[in-house]
């Protein structure tokens, strides 16, 4: 069985990147083996779902992209899905310090929350839980945007509109100003127009739309090798533009694999038995077991995944480094069973989360696919 690609934490992840930014602008931030000489401005454009091991296949279709100096791989942490990556971009801290510890995760002995929505996880009708539990509660830390505006640094978000004031939005991402962009080149002109301005500048731009390609179609599909394409075009118009002493970094939130083995948790009897809730995605499960039911619930689910997935209970989890060191009282966010599809496997819900069990490409795991992601840098 294959080594699970553990999370580089404190060293090359996802949550050091902004920080080095903040060092290349002129601020104390602590060193990490991430790198950028120093620069009047700096622009951050995510690409979700852009991982190493994609690029590298599909370089034929982003040239720009593939021939720029890459300080990466990184890894993202775990799992390896948008919310909990943004939070540790935002943050600069791994998963187990700022607790968004799951797409969907625990936030009372009840309830389990979509971290991306903020509302309440498997019900038919949204429910809306930003002021029941106030994202600025949820992952209390300063943000990075935050350090950086109050040293003085102008600070711009460059996302789409509904992204504003989301719950996701103000407990990871908080500080400066926001700027809706409303297509491909709306978000490169906004970027530029913000790195453009006198003085210290730093800008984040956010892309969705190579990820819903590689959801709906798959990974390494037509559309998704297509989508590359225009991402390749959106980092090049930036990257052409940029104003002197600048430097444009571009990274991924996770990479992707296509599933095509599924074991569904709502429908399994045995998956069932013993379990109170559950949370996470297709490829990284929590599994919070009924009183007295922990190790039963770990036995089954080990029987059933067999080499499908890692299934460790909680306590392993966090001594093997899978979240990073652990914040007070976030343990309970964190399954009694934790479980990291391997291969091409997923644990599907068809009853709570029917859209998103019906789509070929998956992400969240500890897989070298899922894990690295790519640390691109062109300066002008």
């Amino acid at each position: 069985m294959t080594s699970p690609v553990l999370p580089d934490y404190g060293r090359r992840s996802l949550a050091e990147v902004l920080p080095a930014l903040l060092r290349a602008l002129g601020e104390p931030e602590p060193a990490s083996e991430l790198v950028i000489e120093p620069v009047r401005a700096a622009a951050l454009l995510l690409i979700d779902g852009l991982g190493t091991e994609l690029l590298r296949a599909h370089a034929h279709d982003a040239p720009f992209l593939a021939g720029l100096t890459d300080a990466g791989p990184l890894t993202v942490g775990f799992p390896s899905s948008t919310a909990i990556s943004l939070a540790s971009l935002g943050t600069g801290l791994p998963p187990g310090a700022h607790g968004i510890l799951g797409i969907s995760f625990r936030v009372s002995d009840d309830e389990v929350m979509d971290a991306l929505r903020w509302t309440a996880h498997g019900v038919g009708k949204s429910v809306d839980l930003r002021e029941r539990f106030p994202p600025e509660e949820i992952q209390a830390h300063a943000t990075v945007f935050e350090r950086a505006a109050a040293a003085g640094i102008e600070v711009t978000t460059v996302t789409q509109r509904l992204f504003r004031g989301s719950g996701l939005t103000r407990a990871a991402l908080r500080g400066g100003r926001f700027r809706a962009a409303d297509a491909l080149g709306d978000l490169a002109a906004k970027m530029i127009d913000a790195v453009s301005g006198e003085g210290r500048q730093l800008c984040y731009g956010y892309h969705a739309d190579l990820d819903t390609m590689g959801h709906l179609h798959g990974p390494g599909s037509v559309p998704w090798r297509f989508q590359l394409r225009q991402v390749d075009r959106l980092a090049s118009t930036i990257a052409g533009a940029l104003p002197p002493d600048s430097v444009l970094v571009i990274t991924g939130d996770h990479g992707m694999v296509a599933v095509d083995r599924t074991w569904d948790a709502d429908t399994d009897d045995d998956l069932r038995r013993g379990v109170l809730l559950l949370g996470g995605d297709a490829r990284s499960r929590h599994v919070h077991a009924r009183d007295g039911a922990a190790d039963d619930v770990l036995a089954t689910w080990r029987a059933v995944l067999g080499d499908a997935a890692w299934v460790v209970p909680r306590d392993q989890a966090v001594a093997e480094g899978w979240f990073g060191p652990l914040g007070p009282h976030l343990a309970s966010r964190i399954g009694d069973v934790v479980v990291a599809a391997r291969g091409t496997a997923a644990v599907i819900r068809s009853e709570a989360e029917p859209y998103i069990s019906r789509l070929p490409g998956q992400h969240g795991s500890l897989s070298t696919e899922e894990q690295l992601v790519p640390l691109l840098i062109h300066r002008s």
